[in-house]
């Protein structure tokens, strides 16, 4: 109904194109998702190479389902596939033919054909009613054809077991019966051993005596009735007696048949009791000693039973192959095997190793991921996996409010609150920091009356000042003395605060920065919204970061705490007021002052001399980006850059600054990345680039060249001394790269 709605509307977007179907456009639906695209779209589609399956020999992709087709549509037909080039009626559906759809149904055991107009998207389910049998098949009943689910009687089902001796007990099910869960009492082949299975099992290996094996001997009596079976537990019958006369028929060493020691007057044999004739010669079988090129034989005459052992001696290898020695049977050396187990942590220290893999048989035993368990695993290579245990009660933060619910993964930290922290402090201050699961509070922000050292001024000051635990000499900017053992903060009046450790001396206060034991009471108030953002973000603090404060004061309050004018500033409003006066514009470069390109700090310089290639790219990067936003139709365009280190990324926001770039760094270390972004309009690229300016340094560093001048011949016209020679290129040391 949605389909038909947009396609009468002219509502509905081809996929590839994004453009409206419209109602007398050929069109082509795919039959498995039903999307309807151009025609025309629909094979560019298909002939391009991204519509091509994964394996290369299934075709082409359908751009919605994905579905896999192997031929190209060419011709424009109606949904129900019977008309080619449809016309449109204004009565009928949009790309049908009016007539009746007819497809085969998604029903397998539906025998109807679809009986609406023909219509796209999938045919609805079949209106008519047959009658089903149930799953035992003792009841039937009338359902919609093409119903998929299941009818089930009350009845038992009652049919044969796996067993072919019970039948089945459960309620009318689905499927095949359960095997039978009787047990039945089964007896070896050779009647020594029982064992309980379940009724049915292995019947097929049944003699009609036994069922299985207990892989023990026989013993039972042979066909002689004087000697046992010695074969493991088989299947009935046991072989013949092998010392029948009717068996045997040669001597013991197999070297002459019995009928020819007859003949030279040996004694017939009658029963399997009898000796076997003895032929007198030398035995000759082989012995288990010996190697493949000298075999050592029995040399006793020829015998029944087994062969007395050899009397020779050889060179036997051990079974690592290290040692040799002379002796008759196999024997170990004593090396131990130094090569490194599968774990790669362990040798194998076998004695006389003969061992290929080298299976390391000791337990892991490294913390997993969690911190709390070992890994249990045998010893192995690589990182271990994930702690499977889980908890199974609620995780929430120290006052409760915020709730992990189970399972929860072993190992996970408490969810983060923004509630005000509830635990019991040391002082009786407000609270400014939120809930948090370490044991330790942060220290206490609220500004307190304490005394400097001296004893010489009642100043405003942090309760728990030691922040970072330091505890350097800070002096007092009035008396001299020594201050509180705590680390300075210091801030600016264009509203961020930073947490620096200077040594605080005399007229060290400047026009830009105010030390705590000389700010004004409104400067104090400033110091105090600020010292609660610090507690929250002491780790950002300590890593180089500022906290914005100029959101939490107003505008009135920044007003009070501006700073007296000095020299320089009279000498900016003199200025000012002689461009006023000669109508020069504030914007513009008369001396070409602003024109001689962008500043770039001494830290800036000095990282990009150690890296001069990685800031090379950098810059073209950029360079290439502003051009490409500022040529194209597109007002933003964006780069992310890889993975990286600290350092570089500082160098990718400073220059960002200087490109008039945004600069923004995602993720967390190691997977840490800088994503610049160029906008149309703000972003230019400066006249010299930070290459450029470290390029000329260096030039200017480098000392003149020498001139070097030839010695012309004495009998000449012309001076000792000529032209000097073509000189040599001045080679830059300093920007030679490793």
């Amino acid at each position: 109904g949605s389909l038909i709605e947009q396609l009468t509307t002219e509502k509905y977007e081809c996929m590839v194109c994004c453009e409206v179907v419209r109602i007398v456009a050929p069109v082509w639906s795919c039959q498995n998702c039903y999307h309807v695209f151009h025609l025309n779209c629909i094979k560019k589609w298909a002939r391009s190479p991204a519509s091509q399956a994964e394996d290369g020999n299934s075709g082409w992709r359908c751009p919605a389902c994905q579905n896999a087709s192997t031929q190209v549509p060419k011709t424009y037909t109606c949904f129900c596939g019977k008309v080619h080039n449809p016309e449109w009626n204004r009565n009928e559906i949009p790309h049908s033919c009016g007539e009746l759809c007819g497809k085969k149904r998604q029903c397998l055991d539906c025998p109807h054909l679809c009986n609406i107009l023909c219509h796209p998207g999938p045919c609805p389910s079949c209106p008519a009613f047959v009658t089903k049998t149930c799953e035992c098949g003792q009841t039937s009943h009338s359902v919609r054809c093409g119903q998929s689910t299941k009818i089930h009687c009350s009845n038992v089902c009652g049919n044969t077991l796996n067993c072919g001796k019970h039948s089945c007990t459960q309620v009318c099910h689905a499927g095949k019966c359960s095997p039978c869960q009787l047990t039945a009492q089964q007896v070896c082949y050779c009647g020594s051993n029982f064992k309980e299975v379940l009724c049915g099992t292995k019947e097929e290996f049944s003699d009609g005596f036994g069922n299985f094996s207990c892989q023990n001997i026989c013993g039972k009596k042979l066909n002689c009735g004087r000697h046992n079976c010695t074969q493991v537990c088989h299947p009935q019958p046991c072989q013949l007696c092998p010392r029948l006369p009717q068996v045997v028929y040669r001597c013991p060493c197999g070297q002459t048949p019995l009928s020819k020691l007859l003949e030279l007057g040996c004694v017939e044999r009658k029963i399997c009791t009898d000796p076997i004739p003895s032929c007198g010669k030398t035995c000759g079988k082989p012995l288990s000693c010996g190697s493949y090129e000298f075999i050592h034989t029995c040399e006793s005459l020829c015998h029944e039973g087994d062969c007395r052992p050899c009397s020779h001696t050889s060179n036997i290898y051990c079974r690592c192959g290290f040692k040799k020695k002379v002796t008759a049977i196999t024997f170990m050396c004593d090396k131990r095997c130094n090569k490194k187990r599968s774990c790669g942590r362990h040798k194998c220290t076998e004695v006389c190793c003969v061992d290929t893999e080298h299976k390391c048989s000791l337990v892991c035993g490294r913390k997993l991921n969690c911190g709390l368990h070992r890994c249990e695993e045998p010893c192995h290579r690589g990182s271990c996996q994930t702690c499977w245990q889980t908890s199974f009660d609620e995780l929430t933060c120290y006052c409760g409010e915020s709730v992990i619910y189970p399972p929860v993964p072993c190992g996970t930290q408490p969810p983060e609150c923004k509630k005000t922290c509830t635990r019991p402090h040391d002082c009786d201050h407000p609270v400014y920091h939120s809930c948090h699961s370490e044991e330790k509070c942060p220290p206490c922000t609220y500004l307190t009356q304490k005394w400097c050292m001296g004893k010489h001024e009642n100043t405003l000051l942090f309760s728990l000042f030691l922040v970072c635990g330091a505890v350097p000499k800070l002096e007092s900017p009035i008396c001299g003395t020594l201050l509180y053992p705590h680390r300075a903060i210091r801030y600016r009046l264009t509203g961020q605060v930073q947490s620096q450790a200077p040594q605080c001396r005399r007229g060290l206060a400047s026009k830009s920065w105010f030390f705590i034991c000389k700010l004004s009471p409104t400067q104090l108030h400033l110091l105090q919204i600020a010292a609660i953002s610090i507690a929250t973000k002491l780790t950002d603090l300590q890593l180089g970061d500022s906290v914005e404060i100029s959101r939490l004061i107003t505008k009135k309050e920044m007003k009070q705490a501006r700073l007296q004018c000095d020299e320089e500033c009279l000498a900016l409003q003199r200025n000012r007021r002689l461009a006023e006066a000669l109508e020069i514009d504030d914007n513009s470069d008369p001396f070409n002052i602003r024109s001689s390109g962008p500043k770039y700090s001494d830290l800036l310089k000095e990282d990009a001399r150690k890296d001069l290639k990685f800031v090379s790219d950098i810059e073209k990067e950029m360079k290439m980006l502003v051009e490409a936003v500022n040529k194209g139709k597109h007002t933003k365009k964006s780069h992310c850059y890889p993975p990286m280190n600290r350092d570089h990324r500082r160098i990718i926001h400073e220059l960002a600054q200087v490109y008039g770039i945004e600069s923004v760094s995602y993720d967390n270390e190691p997977k840490r990345n800088v994503v610049i972004t160029a906008v149309k309009g703000k972003s230019v690229c400066p006249s010299n680039t930070l290459t450029s300016v470290l390029d000329k340094e260096m030039q200017s560093r480098a000392p003149p060249p020498i001139p070097h001048y030839k010695q012309t011949d004495k009998s000449s016209g012309n001076s000792g001394l000529s032209k000097p020679l073509k000189e040599e290129p001045v080679i830059d040391y300093f920007d030679v790269q490793d």
